[in-house]
């Protein structure tokens, strides 16, 4: 019996459509069959938390986190995931709050950079996540030394998440800009960079960079199905 895995989503919308349908196509691809685990998805009015970032109310945030987390796991939930990576900057917090574990984003792209044998990586994300500490600190913990870009670079970067991908947007113009982000922090001495935005993938492909790209979401989610499948004395 697998456990049911409780998704706190709708930080955009876009990216939380890609747990669900990644979770579940990976296990019918390992597996062979259609038993993935039960989920249970719950999106919140994602325009409260944009004006929390923007004005710095993170304690407001992680309150109504930990309330909807608590929502799930009455709900049914065995364990939770936050399907984005900004607010992760209060994980540690909602976790205190939150009877059931939950599984940090920081943590399973920390182990996918160690898998790879890298000990310098690029940061690319919300203004949050490339100016807070708590990404930065999570992958140091692991040995990693972070590369994050300039201020102007970090502003349009951010323009283009809020402004275009959580608005479901892909354009040229703006791939070409990330790509050129990308670029300088090669040239800065970045062996990989971590796509810390769950938007960020739907723009920005491995086939576009030359540089390893470890997607965010995707990790999280597979570190989800494997959570879930696990038999609980293995845990």
């Amino acid at each position: 019996m697998h456990r049911t895995i409780g998704i706190l989503g709708g930080m955009s919308p876009e990216s939380t459509a890609i747990y669900y349908e990644h979770i579940t196509r990976e296990y019918t691809a390992r597996y062979g069959d259609y038993g993935y685990p039960e989920i249970l998805i719950y999106s919140v009015n994602f325009q409260r938390y944009v004006e929390w970032q923007r004005q710095g109310r993170w304690g407001e945030a992680a309150k109504a986190m930990a309330e909807a987390l608590q929502r799930l796991r009455l709900a049914g939930a065995d364990f939770g995931i936050i399907a984005t990576n900004t607010m992760h900057i209060v994980f540690e917090q909602v976790q205190a709050a939150v009877g059931m574990p939950l599984l940090s984003i920081v943590d399973a792209t920390a182990q996918a950079i160690r898998n790879r044998g890298l000990r310098t990586i690029g940061l690319l994300g919300t203004v949050v996540t490339m100016r807070e500490r708590f990404f930065r600190d999570g992958l140091s913990r692991h040995a990693i030394e972070v590369l994050v870009p300039q201020t102007d670079a970090q502003e349009r970067i951010n323009g283009i998440i809020y402004g275009e991908l959580c608005r479901g947007q892909i354009l040229p113009q703006s791939r070409a800009a990330v790509l050129d982000v990308i670029e300088s922090l090669r040239k800065l001495g970045a062996e990989g960079v971590v796509l810390g935005c769950t938007e960020i993938p739907l723009l920005v492909r491995p086939e576009d960079c030359g540089l390893p790209l470890f997607n965010t979401t995707i990790l999280h989610a597979e570190l989800a199905l494997e959570y879930a499948v696990q038999p609980p004395e293995h845990t």
